[in-house]
């Protein structure tokens, strides 16, 4: 990797703000001052201080954040809160959220500068399954739930793909779990108007196989352990 670019990342400064300190002689690799920006470096062994102080360099970072109603699944917006903007402690700045939950929507959203683990998360090839838990108005019936494991018609050009619709308690206020295979626009919601019912509250508590951690309020988050991402990065094969 170019020293620069290896810099940068580590949140030492912009790219032009780093080639500067470099050239200033504030920059050394295995103890070392060096003046050239494009030199490559071994990030798993080379030591690269800058000012005195090595600079720690994390190429991967990945999230559990349990998402709160009113905030943007985005990195950057004028009017509301974003995701990766509750990430307060993180060492890398080109984090994104893997996928979106609607603004009104709280739960599970993985947060990481991981490209390729996001793609293949998202990937409609991959059919990675998304459980949903819903506060539902109106009375949900086994119809219901034979019609969603068929695909359902929500005006887009295809139906929707078998979802699994399990049925936790049937009222005027029914309680739900759906766990779908896509991620197309309001689809959990559009779903449900389909069959004539509205979703008053919607939550995601599991993707890919991995579950919001209870313990998170909304809001919260902590990192993904070594288990979890491995969960995640086998979704690849």
């Amino acid at each position: 990797m170019r020293l620069d670019k290896f810099l940068s990342e580590a949140g030492i400064g912009s790219r032009s703000q780093v080639k500067t300190y470099i050239r200033k002689g504030l920059v050394s690799i295995n103890q070392e001052k060096v003046c050239q920006p494009e030199l490559k470096i071994n990030i798993e062994n080379d030591v690269v201080q800058y000012n005195g102080s090595v600079v720690e360099y994390t190429q991967f970072e990945y999230f559990m954040l349990n998402k709160p109603q009113n905030v943007v699944s985005a990195t950057k917006d004028n009017v509301f809160e974003t995701v990766v903007g509750l990430i307060r402690e993180r060492k890398r700045d080109d984090l994104f959220p893997v996928g979106r939950l609607d603004k009104d929507t709280e739960g599970l959203l993985i947060i990481t500068n991981d490209g390729e683990l996001s793609h293949n998360m998202l990937s409609p090839r991959k059919h990675v399954n998304k459980t949903y838990y819903a506060k539902i108005s109106g009375l949900i019936s086994n119809q219901d739930q034979e019609m969603f494991e068929k695909g359902l018609d929500i005006g887009d050009d295809k139906p929707t793909l078998p979802a699994k619709l399990t049925i936790l308690k049937s009222d005027t206020l029914s309680e739900i779990e759906l766990t779908i295979q896509e991620g197309r626009f309001h689809q959990v919601k559009r779903m449900f108007e389909a069959v004539g019912k509205k979703v008053l509250f919607l939550k995601r508590i599991e993707m890919g196989g991995l579950k919001l951690d209870e313990k998170l309020m909304p809001g919260e988050y902590r990192c993904l352990t070594k288990d979890e991402i491995d969960l995640l990065r086998r979704i690849q094969c």
